[in-house]
């Protein structure tokens, strides 16, 4: 289709709801979509110069026929676009990973009606309850019927002249209970119908209304001194109560509603619906969506809303979701809650559509652990405003005992993983005293000014053990080395774990559950254990110098002497004298043991 040609099609466009279908050089429908206004929709994709996904700009440019189909209302757009894109699969339509056939509980259509399973619906004017998306539920509920109302499962035809007639017998069923004999006559087709009505309303989610029965029919019996007849009915009003105390209850204003919710990341969107009758969650489902354009969380929910509500057969009149979908003239109403019970049970349903994106993310991931490494720091890079991935960390962190023995470590971090080959210990030289700052300034500078030396590669984040004054002191390194403004740099404190920035008045905080925090915390928590190693063994070295300094007879060649053999304080003071003797001699070895035993 020509420039010309496509600007002669848009203008006889109607401006009215509708499904737009595109289609290749081949005849082939690689896209459908709706449209509030058809003529502005579709006019969109080609009036703009670029596309904010790649695969629009690529599927605009394999254009070769439009058509299109008017409707009444954007409503019916919506549920017309849904059933051809089930239908066609176009390759540019998001796909709703989907394709189970889920059961049914079946009523069947017949006197004395039997009560099964079924994965196919069949239009005999049969009652179909479903479907269900887990066979441990449906199960569940037809264990549930089969204790409450005995139900033949066989397949005899049960007329009245049949039964009248004699030609059938009781079975099995029958002598252990799970019949009352409809074949033989011994239940009337009355009585059997009232418990399929209590059935269908369990079923629909109205336990009220058979409680309420059972509850009645319980003093008719017992006012009619029935007592094994109210017992049998007391029975089955604990064992329903019970079945209704374990299922989700919510407040029984709420009826005959469906709530939708939304989960989604640059690639997949989960959409979580439940169904709520009668103040009580009946149905739970969450379906995946694959993106393929920059579809919008509104486009991503209403295709998955008409998709699940045609699945589910849905007539629900109210429909609960976490944002306007704009949608005009529609036979539902779209209530958006902001408090209250509804809005619990909004947050219900993302509640489980985040919980199914996370369980998604971590098998994809546990497949392919790169995808986890680029998620990370991905948002990283987001959370932390910078311009590129963090693929190399460095965190810096201060060590010294009252003013003594001061140290530093730094530790690496690369694709979100520690480096530990490339930790590095400083020892300071130029800071006299307990001043962190000062230390902190120095040790930047040492390092940096190496890396720009050797010409190794830089970090593109710098993390800061402290708050303000640490940065600063870091900063007025990277400046006197031109770095700064060339490598993102933040000090994290304490107190609160909050970040700073240089030339950010306000700290940011993070969610203490991010993963972006939980990296930093990391980095943090290994300089500080990698510095205090070093730091210990400084200052153990030093103090077991300066004690044994003053041990008269003892020199620096015996002090080394000890050092190399036995490592620490602890240990030349716990060692035997012949072990003592063996290493520096018995004369020495004596002025050691005499030493200890006078200091302690």
């Amino acid at each position: 289709m020509n420039e010309n040609q496509l600007k002669f099609f848009i203008s006889r466009l109607p401006e009215t709801p509708g499904v737009y279908r595109y289609f290749d050089k081949d005849g082939k429908l690689i896209y459908v979509g709706k449209a509030k206004n058809l003529k502005k929709r579709v006019a969109s994709y080609f009036t703009k110069s670029h596309h904010d996904n790649r695969k629009t700009t690529l599927m605009v440019a394999r254009i070769e026929r439009i058509e299109f189909t008017i409707v009444d209302t954007e409503f019916d757009a919506l549920l017309l676009e849904n059933s051809l894109i089930k239908k066609y699969q176009p390759k540019y339509n998001i796909n709703l990973r989907d394709d189970k056939t889920y059961p049914f509980i079946c009523i069947k259509k017949e006197r004395f009606p039997r009560i099964f399973s079924t994965r196919n619906r069949i239009k005999d004017g049969s009652d179909y309850f479903g479907p269900y998306t887990s066979g441990r539920i449906m199960h569940t509920m037809l264990e549930l019927i089969k204790t409450l109302y005995p139900i033949r499962n066989c397949t005899l035809l049960l007329s009245e002249k049949n039964i009248r007639e004699g030609k059938f017998k009781t079975c099995l069923e029958y002598q252990i209970g799970n019949c009352k004999g409809p074949c033989e006559n011994y239940q009337t087709e009355a009585d059997y119908i009232q418990g399929i009505k209590q059935i269908k309303s369990i079923l629909r989610g109205n336990i009220d209304e058979v409680l309420e029965f059972l509850a009645n029919e319980m003093e008719i019996s017992a006012a009619e001194l029935k007592y094994e007849v109210a017992a049998s009915l007391n029975e089955k009003y604990q064992l329903l109560q019970h079945y209704q105390s374990r299922s989700t209850i919510v407040s029984k204003s709420i009826h005959n509603v469906d709530v939708f919710s939304l989960s989604h990341d640059d690639t997949y969107a989960f959409v979580n619906y439940l169904k709520v009758a009668n103040g009580m969650i009946i149905q739970s489902h969450t379906v995946e969506i694959k993106k393929k354009l920059d579809e919008t969380p509104a486009e991503l929910l209403g295709y998955a809303i008409a998709d699940i509500r045609q699945t589910f057969h849905s007539n629900s009149t109210e429909v609960i979701v976490p944002f306007d979908l704009e949608l005009t003239d529609t036979p539902v109403i779209f209530t958006v809650p902001k408090a209250g019970e509804k809005k619990k049970l909004l947050d219900l349903s993302y509640k489980n559509a985040a919980f199914a994106k996370k369980e998604k993310l971590e098998q994809y991931e546990k497949l392919n652990p790169e995808l986890k490494t680029e998620r990370i720091l991905t948002m990283m890079m987001k959370d932390l405003h910078m311009k590129e991935l963090p693929r190399h960390i460095e965190c810096f962190d201060n060590s010294n005992f009252h003013g003594s023995y001061p140290v530093s470590a730094m530790t690496v971090f690369k694709d979100a993983r520690p480096s530990k080959k490339d930790y590095r210990h400083f020892n300071v030289h130029t800071v006299d005293g307990p001043n962190d700052f000062a230390t902190m300034e120095e040790i930047i500078e040492r390092r940096y000014k190496r890396v720009l030396e050797e010409n190794q590669p830089m970090p593109q984040l710098i993390i800061i053990d402290g708050g303000k004054g640490q940065l600063s002191a870091a900063v007025s390194s990277l400046k006197k080395l031109g770095l700064y403004g060339k490598v993102t740099i933040a000090g994290i404190a304490k107190r609160l774990e909050e970040l700073y920035f240089p030339e950010d008045e306000l700290p940011l905080y993070l969610d203490k559950k991010s993963e972006t925090l939980r990296i930093i915390q990391q980095l943090r928590d290994e300089a500080h254990r990698f510095g205090i190693t070093h730091h210990r063994k400084r200052r153990d070295k030093g103090t077991l110098h300066s004690e044994l300094e003053a041990i008269p007879g003892i020199g620096p060649a015996t002090i080394g002497q000890l050092l190399r053999e036995l490592k620490s304080v602890k240990k030349i003071k716990e060692a035997s004298p012949d072990l003592l003797e063996e290493i520096i001699g018995k004369a020495k070895a004596k002025l050691l043991m005499n030493y200890f035993t006078a200091i302690k």
